[in-house]
């Protein structure tokens, strides 16, 4: 009688890493970079440090959520994709439907840990956020359009306006506008990386992009939606200070400088490190909204309207 083979037991520990990289760690960072800058420029100045604490939890939660039920649904785009093929279903480490159950768990629970902590205008903004994430991007967009990421990164341009209205209660102008910094900044920073994984993409079927025009058309769009970044970073000068002001200028230039300059590479034919220009925008985004930060603590008088 021949024995069937059985995959090796895993240790608790292995299980737990299995469910915390389903939520995808790396992608939350952007809630930690932009919700606190918010919540100190809704205030600013320093909100109690327990509502940052469970603005920043309830945001996770949901965040996990929205990637674990993402993994759920592209489980097959995964496995077939160099980039993605460790991930825990891709892998057979998690039975899909614990996966499942799991996204939908933390989507509940983040809605009553922020209704009960903050407010129900966040509590629902971040469940909104996780049913467009699955409903429109994931189920719709992801699959069929190359305007994927412009329309898709919407959901996370949210923890601003979720950390914006756990302070004031109310949805304003400010947090329009730093919705407005992470909107045009998601598809260059997104398009540097999948113009690296190009061919990951193509094989899954998913038209990004870089998939279906040209590096020049690409990297035409890169500079375009860079410098709309910039651009808008600088709505926020009214209700800051010369300090957010110098950093958004300074790095703004570094950013759309940076984005020509591949553009430029690509258009005389040369080789390049598109993955050089996706960690720099990271740097961009998180030295803006560290100015922003930085600019609400000191609390120096803000530039005001020009009218």
């Amino acid at each position: 009688m021949s024995a069937v083979a059985q995959a090796p037991a895993r240790t608790p520990r292995q299980v737990v890493g299995a469910y915390v990289a389903l939520t995808k760690p790396r992608v939350i960072e952007l809630l930690l970079i932009t919700t606190i800058p918010a919540m100190l420029l809704a205030e600013r100045g320093l909100p109690p440090l327990w509502l940052i604490a469970c603005t920043l939890a309830g945001g996770t939660l949901a965040a996990g959520s929205a990637n674990a039920l993402n993994c759920y649904i592209d489980a097959d785009i995964d496995s077939v994709m160099k980039r993605t093929g460790s991930r825990p279903l891709a892998k057979n480490s998690i039975p899909p439907r614990n996966a499942l159950i799991f996204g939908v768990v933390l989507g509940v629970v983040s809605f009553a840990f922020l209704w009960i902590t903050t407010n129900l205008m966040s509590a629902v903004f971040a469940v909104a956020t996780i049913l467009f994430y699955i409903f429109v991007y994931t189920l719709v967009l992801k699959r069929r359009t190359s305007q994927n990421i412009i329309w898709g990164g919407l959901a996370g341009c949210m923890p601003v306006v979720i950390g914006w209205s756990a302070v004031t209660g109310t949805v304003e102008l400010p947090a329009l506008a730093m919705f407005g910094v992470i909107f045009f900044w998601t598809p260059p920073h997104t398009w540097a990386l999948a113009m690296k994984f190009k061919e990951d993409y193509a094989r899954a079927g998913v038209p990004m992009l870089p998939v279906v025009a040209t590096a020049q058309q690409v990297t035409r769009q890169i500079v375009i939606y860079s410098w709309a970044t910039v651009l808008c970073s600088l709505l926020l000068a009214p209700v800051t200070s010369w300090i957010y002001v110098g950093v958004a200028l300074a790095s703004g230039v570094w950013f759309g400088v940076f984005a020509h300059r591949l553009h430029g590479v690509v258009r005389k034919g040369g080789s390049t490190n598109t993955m050089k220009f996706f960690h720099m925008s990271n740097l961009y985004l998180t030295l803006v909204f560290c100015g922003l930060a930085v600019d609400a603590v000191v609390g120096l008088p803000v530039l005001g309207w020009p009218f």
